[in-house]
């Protein structure tokens, strides 16, 4: 009898978070109110370059991301005037969880599990109300030789891990990454090779029906990079050069 008690609790609990889950995703793609996305610093390496970066960020650094997206639901014909608004936390001092050098299904699932507890264990003492969708930014000194580890976006949770340089002149391409990893927390796929980086066409490329094709003037932000020639591309310096696709826009509701 005991058992079936705790068995039915479980279930109802994950019954729960499921349709809580389910509920959240789906309000945040009705582009009916404003989305609010908190920005954690952290600072990756302990450098006092990233240090120093980090005590005179303010929320404005990040304005560039509110005016890509009220410029392409626009496009799309949503009306919402601020579709984000974006806020700037208190510095993080705790990294995120590591994913393992080898990942497998159960491991990558476990590993998700424990960055949704540490997203929100990490920023309770702050966050007196949850935030719609965080984004941890971890900074490293600007350093050429030191190659960034690859940035992570989940749906499930609203949590995006974006791994960044600290620096202003890094500020805009700072800004690209953290809008792709934003929409990955909306539903939205990456269109970009996991071989060599480039874009897929032609649901990665900015102009997909320009002709010549190449090269492209902007970078689909799915995408990732403007695409030069088929096997060459390079990261858009601000979400100026950046637009939303049509498949993008379907997969994040955008689109009627």
């Amino acid at each position: 009898m005991f058992k079936a008690v705790r068995i039915s609790i479980l279930l109802f609990v994950l019954i729960f978070v499921g349709l809580s889950a389910f509920l959240t995703q789906t309000r945040s793609t009705d582009w009916n109110n404003s989305l609010w996305i908190k920005v954690y610093p952290i600072n990756a390496d302990g450098s006092p370059e990233a240090a120093q970066y980090i005590q005179a960020l303010k929320s404005s650094d990040f304005e560039g991301i509110e005016t890509f997206l009220e410029r392409e639901t626009e496009r799309y014909s949503r009306t919402l005037r601020q579709p984000v608004r974006i806020e700037l936390g208190s510095e993080v001092k705790e990294q995120p969880p590591q994913l393992d050098a080898d990942p497998h299904v159960m491991s990558v699932m476990l590993w998700s599990l424990k960055l949704r507890w540490w997203a929100g264990s990490s920023t309770d003492a702050q966050d007196r109300i949850d935030p719609d969708v965080r984004i941890f930014v971890r900074y490293h000194k600007p350093d050429r030789a030191v190659i960034l580890e690859n940035s992570v976006g989940l749906q499930k949770g609203m949590v995006g891990i974006v791994n960044a340089y600290a620096s202003r002149r890094y500020r805009g391409t700072n800004n690209v990454i953290i809008a792709h990893e934003f929409l990955h927390t909306l539903g939205a796929s990456d269109k970009y090779s996991a071989v060599d980086g480039q874009p897929i066409g032609p649901d990665g490329l900015g102009e997909p029906d320009q002709q010549p094709l190449y090269p492209q003037r902007f970078a689909e932000i799915m995408g990732g990079r403007i695409a030069l020639a088929e096997d060459d591309s390079v990261i858009p310096q601000s979400l100026k050069y950046a637009v939303i696709g049509s498949l993008t826009a379907s997969e994040i509701n955008l689109s009627r």
